[in-house]
C-alpha cells in the first residue's frame, strides 16, 4: 500500500522510515512524503491512478490539512483515498471539522506507532 505522509516537519520522514523499516522491507508499505498541502496535491495529481492512504498534519503553513482534506474529498468523490488527520492539538473543534470534511480517522501527536500500524493494516 502506498501511503502519502503530509507534514511540514521534515524529520517526520526519518521517523516513519525508522518505525516502519520492517514493513517497508517486506513490501507492505511504500511511503511518499510531502511537506505542504500544495505539494501533496501535486503528488496526488501525478499519482492519481494509485490507491493511496493519506496521513496529513492539520496545522501547516499555506494550505492546512483541513483544506487539503476538503480538496481531496471534492476531487476524488467516487473512489476516495483513506485520509487520516494528525494533530498535536486534540481539540474538539479540529476533530469535529475533520470528521465533517470526511476524515477516516483522527490521530494525535505524539503518534502511537503501534496503534497507527494497526489502523493502516486494517485500511488495506
Amino acid at each position: 500500500m502506498k501511503v502519502l505522509v503530509v507534514d511540514d516537519e521534515t524529520d517526520v520522514q526519518v521517523l516513519f522510515e525508522q518505525r516502519f523499516r520492517r514493513e517497508i522491507r517486506a513490501g507492505e508499505f511504500q511511503f511518499a512524503f510531502a511537506h505542504s498541502g500544495e505539494k501533496a496535491m501535486d503528488y496526488l495529481n501525478q499519482q492519481s491512478s494509485e490507491y493511496i492512504l493519506i496521513l496529513s498534519d492539520i496545522n501547516m503553513p499555506g494550505m492546512s490539512g483541513l483544506e487539503l482534506l476538503q480538496k481531496i474529498r471534492t476531487i476524488y468523490p467516487t473512489s476516495p483515498p483513506t485520509v487520516m488527520m494528525i494533530t498535536a492539538y486534540g481539540d474538539a473543534d479540529s476533530y469535529n471539522q475533520a470528521m465533517q470534511l470526511g476524515a477516516d480517522a483522527f490521530l494525535t501527536k505524539p503518534l502511537d506507532f503501534t496503534n497507527l500500524k494497526e489502523k493502516l493494516k486494517s485500511a488495506l
